[in-house]
């Protein structure tokens, strides 16, 4: 840490809580939202009748306490808006990189969760001491070993004696920061009335976590190590990527079983999936982007039924909203005719469309039910639902399009089945294990007071509409070539959303730790999160293009059987390869301005380098230098590449101490 922070002048008591996670968004959209959200808690506790009367009870008391809690948190304190990653499950990976929001954690876990990294900061900085300390005779006793090497004390220079300790918690003592003039002395032993052979010496109550933070942040005493947030992100980005990798199998499943039967096949199941997710599915996933806020503000208000409310409104509006995307899909053979040269491509992709046209209903119930539970912080909900449901998948596919014989047909099929019962096994999740305390019975509230929910999620629709159709516009493209270049493009876009699989979750523990500690007034530790990030990404872009440049020979026969269009993916698949570094690298810089909440850069410099330099070169070198197919991946590749230049050369001369004190500023008035 180069430089403690300093506190503020002027700063009253009552200063609201400079905590994780509040500075991801500007000022004006950040109070817009939540003035919907409260508009939309009021009209529904105007019409609540006896249920606003016994709110004013028991919930009443659940709000009383968040107020008080809040109150007394310091304003440097983590606690109060702690953020955990959160994700969409989403189609085919979009060009502009999903700017998902970060879940809104209930109180009760948020405090939890942060006194837990406040703890183990102020440990591995030695302000406190280790969870369980060994005496110096039990470790003389004992010999050498692990966790018992010592530092030996010399007095005369003001070093204290240290022991290395084991510890249970995710951080060893291997992370923990040398000694310095600014880490606290804990040679004097604990303080008065503490158990020195209790966890933590007796020191980890809430109480003194909250004081010794305070006082160790205003110091500059709070510094990080590149092991500890190395560690950090891989444990935290793990799960979100194997999630991801679930949820992509479930499209990748369809690719790999009809790209074996034959060329047509498989141009039509991409050309079908990418249909349904421009005209269905980004709008259920767009739509459904205002209960991130909307159920997440019910939660904290303490009025849990209104979790259960929202979502059942949410579940008749994208029920409603099924009716003209259904007829779409239904005459969908005929609008594809009109684009494609393709005519059997164009029949065999209505057919699929037709199909999925029963698994509508389930696929948002389920996009609703999943911030549903993400609002009460239950965040395994989806992980479990997808352990069970990608592989059921892939038996299904094998079942009804290799087994029964169907064909083509037995993919969207199994396509529908799956998308029907996952919604179910959420349900059950909600029944046996977590949060049915916010469901209130069907109602018929959730027919009225659908305003605000609309206004919320009108913008997200328009984001998730932007990303989706920058990307699938190469398919529609790719079709009019011919059907060989089709299904070598479904090849190429889905070997791209799989290693997206990678980065992606990765820059999403990114931005959320680097807002945690931004939003903590720690931006000295945030820049050494940023540059464990950069090297991170990097890695992990190196590793796709070493991947996919060395096996580009073998990874086609996965796809397809049919020769001209393993040769055709085999020859391009070294211009999908060579941006691997620069999307992995564009990735993690886009999380990065997500945590300092400057992603309305990252956003124009996307839109500006996709639509005004990608799309055009991709269009212009495919049809006007008749490049085909390595024209149409020319585009994304040189736009990856001055996304990643433009946004590093931005993050490298950006002022995190600013961003810090923007966050507080923004928490001052929130």
């Amino acid at each position: 840490m180069s430089k403690p922070i300093n506190k503020p002048a002027k700063q009253s008591s009552d200063q609201a809580s400079r905590s994780f996670g509040t500075s991801h968004r500007s000022h004006y959209a950040e109070q817009s939202i939540a003035s919907i959200a409260e508009e939309s808690i009021a009209r529904d506790l105007e019409g609540a009748g006896e249920g606003a009367a016994v709110g004013d009870g028991e919930d009443g008391l659940a709000r009383t306490e968040s107020r008080q809690e809040r109150e007394h948190l310091g304003q440097h304190s983590m606690s109060g808006y702690y953020r955990r990653p959160s994700y969409a499950t989403a189609g085919p990976r979009p060009f502009l990189g999903t700017q998902l929001p970060e879940a809104i954690v209930p109180l009760e876990q948020d405090r939890e969760a942060a006194l837990n990294e406040e703890r183990s900061l102020l440990r591995d900085n030695n302000l406190i001491p280790p969870k369980h300390p060994r005496r110096r005779d039990s470790q003389a006793s004992q010999g050498s070993g692990k966790g018992l090497t010592h530092r030996l004390s010399i007095p005369g220079f003001g070093i204290r004696k240290r022991s290395t300790l084991v510890d249970e918690e995710a951080t060893d003592d291997a992370d923990a920061i040398e000694p310095s003039e600014t880490t606290g002395l804990l040679n004097g032993g604990p303080p008065q009335g503490r158990d020195p052979d209790a966890p933590y010496g007796g020191e980890d109550d809430p109480e003194n976590i909250d004081k010794k933070w305070e006082e160790a942040v205003i110091n500059g005493q709070i510094q990080t190590t590149w092991r500890r947030e190395t560690k950090f992100l891989l444990s935290t980005s793990a799960p979100l990527m194997l999630t991801f990798i679930l949820q992509n199998s479930l499209t990748m499943t369809s690719v790999f079983t009809v790209g074996h039967i034959g060329k047509i096949e498989l141009g039509a199941v991409s050309l079908g999936s990418m249909t349904a997710n421009i005209t269905g599915y980004a709008i259920y996933q767009g739509l459904a982007t205002s209960l991130d806020t909307l159920c997440a503000q019910a939660y904290g208000s303490g009025r849990k039924e209104l979790v259960g409310l929202q979502l059942q409104r949410m579940v008749y509006f994208l029920w409603a909203m099924t009716i003209p995307i259904a007829i779409v899909w239904y005459f969908g053979a005929e609008i594809l005719a009109v684009i494609i040269p393709e005519k059997e491509t164009a029949v065999l992709a209505g057919r699929y469309l037709k199909v999925l046209i029963l698994g509508a209903p389930g696929y948002a119930a389920f996009e609703s039910g999943k911030r549903y539970v993400q609002a009460q912080g239950r965040f395994a909900a989806t992980s479990y639902v997808l352990l069970i449901a990608a592989p059921l998948n892939v038996f299904l596919h094998w079942l009804f399009v290799w087994h029964f014989q169907w064909g083509f047909i037995g993919c969207p099929i199994a396509v529908v089945i799956v998308e029907n019962l996952m919604p179910v096994l959420l349900f059950l999740y909600v029944r046996f294990v977590g949060g049915m305390e916010c469901w209130p019975g069907f109602t018929r509230k959730a027919f009225r007071n659908w305003w605000p929910m609309v206004r919320l999620a009108i913008p997200g629709l328009v984001m998730v509409m932007a990303e989706f159709f920058s990307f699938e516009v190469l398919t529609l493209a790719s079709a009019r070539i011919s059907s060989t270049h089709l299904a070598a493009q479904t090849v190429l876009q889905s070997l791209s959303v799989l290693t997206y699989q990678l980065p992606f979750p990765l820059s999403i523990a990114v931005s959320t730790r680097v807002a945690n500690l931004i939003g903590a007034t720690l931006p000295d530790a945030a820049k050494v999160t940023g540059k464990v990030a950069i090297v991170m990404g990097t890695v992990v872009g190196l590793l796709n293009v070493l991947v996919l440049y060395s096996l580009r020979n073998y990874i086609p026969h996965l796809f397809s059987s049919d020769a001209d269009v393993i040769l055709l993916a085999a020859q391009t698949l070294p211009i999908n390869a060579a941006f691997q570094l620069f999307d992995a690298l564009a990735a993690q810089l886009n999380g990065l301005l997500r945590g300092l909440g400057r992603q309305e850069f990252g956003g124009y410099v996307s839109v500006f380098a996709y639509y005004a330099i990608g799309l055009p070169i991709s269009l212009g070198t495919a049809f006007g230098l008749h490049w085909d197919l390595y024209g149409l991946w020319a585009g994304p590749a040189i736009a990856l590449l001055v996304i990643a230049v433009t946004e590093g050369i931005y993050i490298s001369k950006v002022s995190w101490q600013k961003a810090a004190e923007e966050a507080a500023k923004r928490n001052e008035i929130g």
